[in-house]
């Protein structure tokens, strides 16, 4: 799958989830499932407790927060 098809699974709404980042409309935020990674829940242990998530909504969070960190930080 294409970067842009994985970042159009992350939704971005005012009203839900207080506007964080979620996946696909629902109220997973993409920080639940990175904090589940970072405490070493595995992808298959994600998508077996999560059965409305799929694996490309996983490459989609990864991706999103890699790109939310890459930009240029200026010394003054």
């Amino acid at each position: 799958m294409l970067q842009a098809d994985l970042l159009q699974r992350i939704t971005v709404r005012p009203e839900q989830c207080g506007g964080r980042p979620c996946i696909r409309g629902m109220r997973i935020r993409v920080i639940d499932i990175l904090e589940l990674l970072a405490a070493g829940e595995s992808k298959e242990q994600i998508l077996e407790s999560f059965p409305y998530v799929e694996a490309d909504d996983i490459a989609a969070c990864l991706l999103y927060a890699a790109r939310r960190l890459d930009h240029p930080n200026v010394a003054a």
